[in-house]
């Protein structure tokens, strides 16, 4: 047969809610900090640091430069017509 746990006293009740709360004031802070608009900007711009370096590098580290002939490309596609339909409207 197990042997039950002592019962708790009022310190050790009390002793476990300060430590509870502590945990729990320090959730929230740092939600409210990852909340601030500042902050989701600067993840957000991280995050497409991120998606840029791998969409222009290899896996050693090296620009890709076929990835980013085409990307140049691409732009450079885009902007021509662009151009052209300013154009027609104008």
């Amino acid at each position: 047969m197990a042997d039950k746990p002592a019962p708790k006293n009022a310190k050790e009740i009390e002793a476990e809610l300060q430590a509870s709360r502590q945990r729990l004031a320090s959730t929230i802070d740092e939600l409210a900090f990852r909340a601030q608009p500042k902050e989701v900007a600067k993840r957000q711009v991280e995050g497409l640091k991120l998606k840029a370096n791998d969409m222009t590098r290899t896996s050693d580290g090296d620009v890709a430069e076929d990835k980013v002939g085409k990307m140049v490309g691409g732009a450079g596609a885009f902007l021509l017509v662009l151009g052209l339909l300013r154009r027609l409207r104008g």
